[in-house]
């Protein structure tokens, strides 16, 4: 009797280590081009919040509603006509902020890197999340001298991993340990850059828009 107990045991923690250690993936199609992310395990309130809104179709018919060039595109402030006031409602039903799950060094602004979109410290000394914009870094190239002065007593010293990658993939090392990085672009650079690239107006929106046509967990 012991030994089936020990054997249940040790397959129920398999089982929890095992779902622990499951990637997700996300597809978007987009009116301009499909991209994949993956989400990281150790965030884990992001991922499980950006899963459940996928799964819901939260994200359908919303819009890229803030685009600059060689720094970010965000999405998932505003929706096209005319599904604005399904979009307010959604706002409604998660209104609600997700705590910061900010893992820097581990987790930082490298190119590609999906992110949380927040509002200011000032209203937000927490720095929690909005739960559903997020935000996709493209950034720039930087030297190492220019990356000292990101080596803050908050920050510590930047680790050579990291500097790399911002040397020859590029970042936005500004927002490091201030906004929460969930995830990373796996395929579909393309598809980003043909946003980044979209003439925008007033507000950095583009003139164009740019919608998110479904979302999917793969």
């Amino acid at each position: 009797m012991f030994r089936r107990f020990l054997l249940f045991t040790t397959l129920l923690f398999s089982l929890s280590a095992l779902a622990q250690e499951q990637e997700y993936q996300v597809e978007f199609k987009t009116n301009v081009g499909k991209f994949t992310v993956k989400l990281y395990n150790e965030t884990p309130r992001h991922r499980d919040n950006f899963l459940s809104l996928v799964r819901e179709g939260a994200y359908d018919n919303l819009l890229f509603h803030r685009v600059i060039k060689n720094f970010m595109v965000q999405a998932g402030g505003d929706a096209r006509e005319p599904y604005k006031k399904r979009y307010e409602a959604l706002k409604a039903r998660h209104s609600e902020m997700i705590p910061a799950e900010i893992r820097y060094p581990q987790l930082y602004h490298k190119r590609g890197a999906l992110a949380a979109a927040r509002i200011g410290d000032e209203e937000n000394p927490d720095k929690a999340s909005d739960p559903i914009e997020f935000y996709i870094v493209i950034g720039e190239f930087f030297l190492e001298k220019e990356l000292k002065a990101y080596e803050t007593e908050e920050r510590g010293e930047m680790p050579a991993e990291v500097k790399q990658q911002y040397m020859t993939e590029g970042g936005t090392p500004h927002l490091d340990n201030e906004y929460t990085v969930f995830g990373e672009l796996v395929d579909g650079f393309k598809t980003i850059d043909k946003i980044q690239n979209r003439e925008t107006g007033e507000n950095n929106r583009p003139l164009k828009e740019i919608y998110i046509i479904s979302a999917k967990i793969l």
